[in-house]
């Protein structure tokens, strides 16, 4: 998680100097500071400039967008595969037959589940368990 969050606002740096440095090679001089009185920002201000503007807020829109639909219908397809019924069977040594039970594929842990019941089952060491649906 951290690591996720350290690329970020790596990303995000390098962006802020990329946008930084295109702006230095087109007027010449760095980005005045925002200190600076409105008035004279309102006279700087050229037509294609508020074009610029637009074209990218509405890029930015339309990337975060497809940030969040992308985000959501990876959720959904991962609770989708979460919930699909597995069909365990566990043979132990002293049984002709298996035990068969329905579990949600997000219940199956390393040696216990859940079944769609509601009941925990723990697999002993002498009993064999076989997944079906993986």
């Amino acid at each position: 998680m951290l690591g996720k969050i350290l690329l970020t606002l790596a990303v995000m740096v390098i962006a802020f100097f990329f946008v930084r440095q295109r702006d230095i090679k087109e007027k010449g001089s760095p980005a005045r500071s925002t200190l600076a009185p409105a008035k004279s920002k309102e006279k700087a201000v050229k037509p294609d400039d508020h074009n610029l503007s637009a074209d990218l807020r509405l890029g930015a829109y339309m990337f975060l967008a497809l940030v969040i639909g992308l985000g959501a219908a990876l959720y959904y397809f991962q609770w989708q595969d979460d919930h699909s019924i597995l069909t365990v069977r566990l043979h132990s040594d002293g049984q002709a037959e298996a035990t068969v039970y329905q579990i949600y594929k997000f219940e199956l842990k390393e040696r216990s589940f859940t079944t769609l019941d509601g009941i925990l089952v723990t697999v002993a060491s002498s009993e064999r368990m076989e997944v079906e649906g993986l």
